[in-house]
């Protein structure tokens, strides 16, 4: 095999505020108190995540009863009084998990009697053997384990240990990591060799298992985990109604060749499937993830790193089925991606994992929540047709698709998935390992960790990314003074422009997509410059994506504009646009990106019901009404559905090539020849 994807780095971490804590890869993670995001754009979400996200979910899941149902357990009277989906639960573990890294990264040390209080809600719920569920197993409720596909009760296992692992990661093992301990230790004396020989219709238990295991150093969590991983495939759930290529229960992981059925699940599972691969050594199980991923990325993979393209099973749709109106791109799914690509970057070393999680985080994660933190959209649309209604805010919305962020759904999976990747992004920034630090993502942060034992450094970094492409890291300690290597991603995104990069005695050189690297003896004070070509820019999809094989979209650094309703003359919608993709896109008047302005038409004819029907010939006058060309604004994709309810769109229809335009006369050598 590529001997890329080894797994040979035994990983000896300083921090032990890990999210994810492998004990080998190319790359070492550093913790939440190694990096911390001091300003800019991340740094204000995780702001709101911590004032206004947390507390939200918080209180709504005590208002529609999910919290309640612990109590209901204890109580004895859950089987008629339990409320939510049979998932339900998962969400109250979220929620602690993201408290915990809240924690963890130096702030919400506020969290502390929140994250005590729904423990002990909890902990009286719990039967003496470990098992934890509001749904199942209860007396008057269906037995434990009678409906592993859609019963999600080693899901919800899952979620409960990683919200353990978290608190004991950040503030040291307490009262919730005893419960997740003893529910994984129910786990796999259910479901190791001579208990069930099953799997969960929901992938999770195993990233969950594996990171225990990493935490206590408890092979037989590590097992039970392979185990899983290595059962799934082989037909043990049923085969329903979306088949069983839904749950991934079709091939197994080493087999399977690319991303597909679920999208959560199938990201959730390649996720837990490198957690394996990298703790046991299995460099054929990375490889066969590593395939997944690419071929899920090169050919089931929106522009805005959205993945799921069916809303009937919010599941990946065929190659290069990707409807703009039909994205489902499922929030959740965004954050799954994130963490499975953090996950290959750590075992690699490859900064193509991280240019992806970068589109997805800005794009997908950052486009789920408001303005002001307390409502979320669940799919992810790239097309808009109708400005819809606004969502009820006394109850939560019944369906994912919405014109408007709802605050809260029947399957509220999403918010909480947000808060606790908003709780632990600073973990993503940055990793170490013996030669230097490696910077992933972009934002002001600083940084301080040990490379080897005695070697301590510190950088911070400054930047006005995503807006603006400089990027300045500045040495603020190195002790003793050795040379070590201050590497840099230069994003793929920035291929066919020039990056520049500036050693701190002021060379200045160009680099290319990939990793820039600066090697020496550091002082304090030492700069290096990063001069990113953040620009709006013109982008196509392959000619195989034939929804939008007539269409161009308009990608500023990270980020993907689209264009809205509210920024169109009356009565217009974004249906009525054509653009001229001759003309480069410019940024707008105001600062920050925050429009660009394309060249184009407006037009009102294309929402109107102009004849009986809808087709002609190719060479019949479409007879389009008089349109001046003017300058159209488009807004970040995920600032979106922030102005009330509108029509959006990411694709927008180019002007046909050969149709003249008022301001541009047909040339005499374009007369249609006879026929």
């Amino acid at each position: 095999m590529n001997r890329r994807h080894e797994v040979v780095k035994e990983n000896t971490a300083p921090s032990s505020v890990l999210p994810v804590a492998p004990s080998r890869g190319r790359l070492r993670p550093l913790g939440l108190d190694e990096v911390s995001i001091t300003g800019g754009f991340w740094a204000h979400r995780r702001h709101i995540n911590e004032t206004a996200t947390l507390g939200h979910c918080r209180d709504w899941m005590e208002r529609v009863g999910w919290t309640g149902n612990f109590r209901a357990v204890a109580e004895g009277r859950v089987h008629r009084d339990r409320r939510g989906r049979e998932f339900a639960d998962s969400e109250v573990y979220k929620l602690l998990e993201a408290m915990a890294w809240q924690t963890g990264a130096r702030t919400g040390t506020g969290l502390d009697a929140d994250i005590a209080a729904l423990t002990e809600t909890l902990a009286p719920a719990q039967a003496p053997d470990g098992y934890l569920n509001t749904a199942f197993g209860n007396p008057g409720q269906q037995s434990r384990y009678s409906d592993l596909e859609w019963g999600h009760e080693l899901y919800c296992h899952g979620f409960l240990i990683q919200a353990g692992v978290a608190q004991a990661r950040a503030r040291g093992e307490g009262e919730l990591t005893k419960i997740a301990r003893r529910a994984a230790d129910h786990v796999c004396a259910t479901f190791g060799r001579g208990g069930i020989e099953g799997v969960c219709g929901h992938p999770e238990i195993e990233t969950a298992l594996v990171e225990l295991a990493r935490l206590t150093g408890e092979q037989r969590y590590l097992d039970q985990a392979a185990l899983f991983v290595d059962r799934r495939g082989h037909g043990t759930l049923a085969d329903g109604e979306f088949g069983r290529v839904y749950y991934q229960d079709d091939l197994p992981v080493r087999r399977a060749m690319v991303l597909r059925g679920h999208a959560v699940r199938a990201l959730y599972l390649a996720a837990g499937a490198v957690d394996v691969a990298v703790e046991t050594g299995d460099e054929e199980l990375l490889a066969a993830v590593v395939r997944q991923w690419e071929a899920g990325v090169a050919r089931r993979t929106y522009l805005t790193g959205g993945m799921g393209s069916h809303h009937r099973d919010e599941s990946f749709g065929d190659d290069f089925v990707l409807p703009p109106d039909r994205a489902y791109s499922e929030t959740c799914a965004g954050v799954a991606s994130v963490m499975l690509g953090w996950r290959l970057l750590l075992a690699t070393g490859e900064p193509r994992f991280a240019d992806l999680a970068e589109r997805t985080l800005f794009n997908v994660v950052a486009t789920s929540p408001a303005e002001d933190g307390r409502a979320f959209f669940y799919a992810n649309t790239l097309h808009r047709r109708h400005r819809g209604g606004v969502p009820a805010t006394d109850a939560p919305s019944p369906r994912a698709e919405s014109s408007l962020r709802a605050p809260w759904f029947a399957v509220s999976c999403c918010p909480t998935n947000v808060a606790r990747t908003l709780a632990l992004l600073p973990a993503y920034l940055a990793t170490a390992d013996d030669h230097g630090v490696q910077l992933h993502q972009y934002a002001d942060a600083r940084i301080t960790t040990s490379l080897t034992a005695g070697h301590a450094v510190a950088l911070s970094m400054r930047t006005d990314y995503p807006s603006g492409g400089n990027v300045v890291v500045r040495i603020d300690g190195s002790s003793p003074a050795r040379p070590w290597t201050v590497s840099l991603r230069v994003p793929a995104w920035t291929a066919g422009d020039t990056v520049w990069l500036t050693d701190p005695d002021g060379t200045r050189r160009a680099v290319a997509a990939g990793t820039a690297e600066v090697t020496r003896v550091f002082r304090p004070g030492d700069e290096i410059r990063l001069e990113l070509p953040v620009r709006p820019r013109w982008v196509r999809a392959d000619p195989r994506v034939d929804a939008v094989r007539a269409a161009v979209a308009v990608q500023r650094g990270p980020l993907v504009y689209c264009a809205e309703s509210v920024d169109l003359p009356a009565g217009h919608d974004v249906d009525a646009i054509r653009v001229d993709p001759s003309a480069e896109p410019e940024d707008g008047p105001d600062p920050a990106g925050a429009t660009v302005v394309v060249t184009g038409q407006v037009t009102a004819h294309e929402t109107k019901h102009d004849g009986p029907w809808p087709y002609r010939p190719v060479d019949a006058p479409a007879a389009p009404p008089a349109a001046e060309r003017t300058g159209i604004v488009l807004v970040p994709y995920h600032s979106w559905a922030n102005r009330g309810p509108a029509t959006m769109r990411v694709w927008l229809p180019a002007e046909e090539p050969d149709r003249p335009t008022p301001d541009r006369p047909t040339p005499p050598d374009s007369t249609p020849t006879a026929r």
